[in-house]
C-alpha cells in the first residue's frame, strides 16, 4: 500500500501537483502508523508479522506447510 502511494506521490510530483504530493506524504504518514498499530496488536494478541504482510511489498502469505 505505501508503494503504491509512493509511486501516486512520485507521479504528482512529475505532473507538478505539489499540493497532491504533499496530501500523498501525510496519507504515507498514516498507511504506515496504521500498519504499525495493526502489526503491533497482532503481536499482542498472539499472531505473527506474516498473517498480515509488511510495508516491503510482500502480501505475507505463505503456503500451509503439511
Amino acid at each position: 500500500m505505501i508503494d503504491v502511494l509512493a509511486d501516486l506521490r512520485a507521479c504528482a510530483l512529475n505532473n507538478n501537483m505539489t499540493v497532491l504530493a504533499e496530501h500523498l506524504d501525510d496519507a504515507i504518514l498514516v498507511a504506515a502508523s496504521e500498519l504499525a498499530r495493526k502489526s503491533s496488536a497482532e503481536v499482542c494478541l498472539g499472531g505473527s508479522r506474516d498473517e498480515i504482510g509488511d510495508v516491503s511489498g510482500r502480501s505475507g502469505w505463505k503456503p500451509n506447510p503439511q
